[in-house]
Formats: structure tokens, C-alpha cells, sequence
């Protein structure tokens, strides 16, 4: 797992309850720990907050991601 993956999901999901479904700082964040991870995506277009730490991403390119942090890694799961 990169670090730097790890660093973006904890900095993005710090607040992510708080933040709206539609936050653009938050879809940056998903693209590049996406990106991160080596999965096609391009962009993110949408997600939805899961939990803490648990996000499902829409990208643009119609790609679905769930991404979370699980035992201290961060997992990009293709739906």
C-alpha cells in the first residue's frame, strides 16, 4: 500500500460525516487514492459515505469503487 494512498483517504476522511455527498475536495481525494491504488478511473464523479472511512466512488468513466480503510490499509474494491 502506498503511503501516500494512506495519507489521502485519513486526511479526506477526517471529517468525511460532516462533509455533503457532493464535496469536490472529497471527490479529488477518492480520484487519487483510486489513482493511487492503479484502478481506471479518471475522475470521481459522486460517492456516498458508508461509514467512517468507507466510501463508495462513481467515476466518470461509470467505474464503481468501494474504498476503505481496513486494519490499516487502504482497500480499493471494484462493484
Amino acid at each position: 500500500m502506498h503511503r501516500a494512498a494512506l495519507f489521502v483517504l485519513a486526511a479526506c476522511c477526517a471529517a468525511s460525516i460532516a462533509l455533503a455527498a457532493d464535496d469536490p475536495k472529497q471527490r479529488q481525494d477518492l480520484s487519487a487514492v483510486i489513482a493511487l491504488q492503479g484502478k481506471p478511473c479518471g475522475e470521481v464523479v459522486s460517492y456516498v459515505v458508508q461509514g467512517d472511512n468507507d466510501f463508495v466512488a462513481t467515476c466518470k468513466d461509470g467505474n464503481k469503487y468501494r474504498v476503505y480503510v481496513k486494519d490499516g490499509r487502504v482497500v480499493v474494491e471494484k462493484k
